[in-house]
């Protein structure tokens, strides 16, 4: 939003007070926000309640923005543009972080369909996705860019301090799995790769930080079966920003074992961070990492593939070339900022906003 403002677009945020009931999250939802604290007083719209979707027809109805953009990720979102769309006559662009949602349902290909009665542009953020929405909706004008790096807020902490605060030596090798714990990420995969990555290297420790959408017991229970669990620290629940600051100033390296995927945050984040990222081949991981350079690719998305990924970093570690990475990463970051995204976006923006 800021670099969006920083061009002179003015933006009103309008967020959402909730997306998905608390019982269909495994855990619960309690200390995840949606709304950021300045919006979320205004924050009336809940995805799951339709009678708050026309209390944010009247709400926009009243604001006339000369655009509507959204955020799409799962088709469950698709009903509510497509009444906002039809109710309010806004024109809307899609930003679109991937087409088919990562547990597919099998009404899934309709709402493909509401969402391209919807778009009036679709910004993509992966050469991936804008081959799934060719051949969903030909005819939409879309924008293929980027996902944009995550930058820290505020000072970091120290390594030192850090590691002293989450109990891990300073010496060690440290591994981070950030973010939502879903099926589809690969943790069981990154658990079954360790205890061949600590043959070669019985000091490297894992930290999970994130919010669990299955069971965590059931991790711990495969920590148990593994005989891995005084190597792999978890911590589930919603990450504050200062949390997430903690844990990224404390490792060497993100660990992304994705069964599949179209981009990833998690790679911005700890790129802003300047750490380099190991990775699997799924989906379009591959097009956000030069292999040696800013991060490792595996071979496959098995446990031995990425316990071989795993294997790479530990020798550029023991050769002391870690610090050697980071300017590779700040490289790759320079064409990847959030002016540079808007830059890109803000025509096409305008374009869209000025058909008639």
């Amino acid at each position: 939003m800021g670099a969006l403002q920083g061009r002179e677009y003015a933006v009103t945020p309008f967020a959402f007070r909730a997306l998905y009931p608390d019982f269909l999250v495994k855990g619960g939802s309690e200390g995840v926000p949606v709304a950021d604290t300045a919006s979320f007083c205004e924050a009336r719209l809940v995805l799951f309640n339709p009678f708050t979707w026309f209390g944010a027809v009247r709400r926009l109805r009243s604001l006339k923005p000369d655009l509507l953009l959204v955020a799409y990720w799962s088709g469950l979102l698709a009903p509510l543009y497509f009444v906002i769309r039809r109710l309010t006559g806004i024109k809307m662009v899609v930003l679109l972080h991937n087409l088919s949602s990562h547990e597919p349902f099998f009404f899934e290909p309709l709402m493909w369909r509401l969402l391209a009665a919807s778009a009036d542009g679709v910004v993509t953020l992966s050469a991936t996705v804008t081959q799934e929405v060719r051949a969903v909706m030909p005819d939409v004008p879309l924008l293929q860019l980027f996902h944009p790096l995550y930058e820290p807020d505020g000072e970091s902490p120290s390594v030192e301090d850090a590691r002293s605060a989450l109990n891990l030596d300073i010496h060690s090798p440290v591994l981070l799995f950030f973010g939502y714990v879903r099926r589809y990420k690969g943790l069981d995969t990154m658990l079954r790769a360790m205890p061949s990555i600590l043959q070669r290297e019985p000091a490297l420790r894992l930290v999970v930080a994130g919010h669990f959408h299955e069971s965590a017991a059931s991790y711990r229970t495969l920590l148990a079966q593994l005989g891995i669990e005084r190597s792999v620290d978890l911590y589930p629940g919603y990450v504050s920003r200062e949390r997430t600051a903690l844990f990224f100033a404390a490792v060497d390296a993100v660990a992304l074992p994705y069964r599949s995927a179209t981009q990833s945050g998690v790679v911005r984040f700890a790129y802003g961070h300047g750490l380099p990222v190991i990775v699997t081949p799924a989906g379009a991981l591959p097009e956000m990492v030069c292999h040696g350079k800013t991060g490792w690719i595996a071979p496959d998305c098995s446990a031995a593939g990425f316990a071989e990924a795993v294997g790479e970093f530990l020798d550029c570690r023991e050769r002391r070339e870690l610090e050697a990475i980071r300017p590779a990463i700040e490289a790759f970051n320079r064409d990847f900022s959030w002016e540079s995204f808007v830059e890109a976006a803000g025509g096409f923006f305008e374009s869209i906003a000025a058909k008639r």
